[in-house]
């Protein structure tokens, strides 16, 4: 099966906004059709608690016929048109959904971070994981949320094995960006962040982009849009991962960054596994 995880900063934009950067979201797209994948994880849709209206429902479907989909938005007490995530899956493909809350802190649990499908054979989680926010203000809450996620993650590796994937905001290693010697102050490398992704993997997980190619450097899925140069000098950072339960890692055949061209800010990541 084909897995494709990807952060669109906004949905609304990619599918209907008229920008340049909304043009180039389009050609990210275009990518991701051709790559015919089983399930497509979105994290950061930034819909509104209502939803799709009828003008991005039908940009949607053109570009993804032969999909169903789910999603979930945030919702009060947290920020309106915030984070969010969806889920699209082949037709032919049972899975039932469900959008977890694991007794996360302040309103986390309200912005539509999570979406877990059942598949007969496996999970799939998708998550689009808090940032530690500019002065790391949100920061022990992130460090809450890293634990509580390791519990539920582990809960259903229990049950059948696991298929997680998304923006987890975190450089694991130093080798996962460009710049590690003047970022460690920084929120996606701070030593609890990487210590709380440490935690997750020792829980019965494996990084499957590492686990298929080694230390292989200067390999990023996000490039910092404030920075014009940051793509053209591939000062990036590898924050977007697909994860898989242990005792299925020797049938992943592929974990890849997908070619996002000239559009910074993340680039999708894809996925294949014999199950």
């Amino acid at each position: 099966m084909k897995f494709i995880s990807w952060n669109i900063d906004s949905i609304n934009a990619a599918l209907t906004g008229t920008s340049p950067r909304s043009d180039l979201s389009r050609q990210v797209l275009d990518t991701i059709t051709k790559e015919n994948a089983d399930i497509i994880a979105i994290q950061e849709t930034k819909l509104p608690e209502a939803g799709m209206n009828s003008k991005q429902e039908e940009a949607l479907k053109a570009y993804f016929s032969d999909y169903d989909y789910v999603y979930v938005s945030s919702r009060e007490p947290a920020r309106k048109g915030y984070a969010g995530t969806m889920a699209l899956y082949k037709k032919d493909i049972k899975v039932v959904a469900s959008f977890p809350e694991i007794g996360a802190p302040d309103t986390m649990d309200s912005e539509g971070r999570m979406i877990t499908l059942e598949h007969d054979k496996f999970f799939f989680n998708l998550v689009y994981t808090p940032n530690a926010g500019d002065g790391l203000k949100r920061l022990k809450e992130r460090q809450e949320w890293d634990v509580q996620y390791t519990k539920y993650l582990k809960s259903l590796d229990e049950v059948k094995p696991v298929i997680s994937c998304g923006d987890y905001n975190v450089a694991h290693e130093e080798i996962d960006l460009a710049n590690p010697d003047s970022n460690h102050m920084s929120a996606g490398f701070t030593d609890e962040e990487r210590a709380g992704f440490t935690n997750l993997l020792n829980a019965g997980f494996v990084d499957t982009f590492r686990h298929v190619h080694g230390d292989i450097p200067n390999v990023y899925s996000w490039w910092a849009q404030r920075i014009k140069t940051s793509k053209i000098n591939n000062s990036g950072w590898r924050i977007d991962y697909f994860l898989v339960s242990d005792r299925i890692k020797d049938k992943v055949t592929r974990s890849d960054m997908l070619d996002s061209g000239a559009r910074q800010d993340h680039t999708p990541i894809a996925l294949e596994i014999e199950l």
